[in-house]
């Protein structure tokens, strides 16, 4: 199968960045992964366009599948916000909306902040999903508010295992909450490309060893 050009490209300016980098860094799940992927370094309004640019490309084949975009606190404020943007210039033009960390108990009040939920297919944006828990808080606060969550986008599935414990699972934290809560998940990139990447882009090849064989031990099947 042909590499997919969007991811491809996102993989090298992520690498531009520094928001990827290869080497050897310790999960949380306690792994020795040979890349590590910090989207908290989109740090400046350059990174974030290009960024909510992306992301914007891998929705629009999706566009009628959602009515609102819904960012959780923190880092999905931002991207929710800069995508509502980017959709708008592309001639979508959808209401967005995210929540606080606490509940404000003068003014408007409440912990969800921007357009009404209710009545609407919500689209949640972040940056990856690693164990799931800020998807199903966003899922629980979007249907008590009378919306239906229906996707979730993340800028990257890194495709590997979740862990209970000890023990390692068959899936990743990603399939869990498709099969969970039957939500689509759309992803920039994945592991799959960025082991694409790493067989193609000569700066990146020393690291394509290390890469697949990460996927060998961790990876779930796609």
């Amino acid at each position: 199968m042909a590499a997919d050009p969007l991811a491809q490209h996102f993989i090298a300016f992520a690498l531009q960045s520094g928001v990827l980098r290869f080497g050897e860094f310790k999960t949380k799940a306690g792994r020795l992964s040979p890349y590590f992927f910090n989207a908290g370094l989109f740090d400046d309004g350059a990174k974030l366009e290009r960024l909510s640019q992306a992301y914007c490309e891998r929705l629009l084949p999706h566009i009628g599948t959602f009515d609102l975009v819904f960012g959780p606190a923190y880092k999905g404020i931002t991207l929710a916000a800069a995508l509502a943007m980017q959709l708008a210039r592309a001639g979508h033009n959808k209401p967005y909306a995210y929540n606080r960390k606490e509940a404000k108990d003068h003014g408007e009040g409440g912990v969800l902040v921007g357009a009404p939920l209710a009545g609407q297919r919500v689209l949640i944006i972040d940056d990856v999903i690693s164990a799931g828990t800020s998807v199903r808080e966003s899922i629980a606060m979007i249907r008590a508010a009378g919306g239906t969550p229906v996707a979730v986008a993340i800028a990257l599935d890194r495709q590997e295992k979740g862990r209970d414990g000890d023990r390692d699972l068959d899936e990743s934290a990603v399939q869990q909450v498709q099969r969970e809560q039957g939500l689509a998940v759309h992803a920039i990139a994945t592991l799959a490309d960025l082991m694409d990447f790493v067989r193609d882009a000569p700066a990146a090849q020393a690291h394509a060893d290390a890469v697949h064989a990460y996927r060998a031990r961790y990876g779930v099947t796609a």
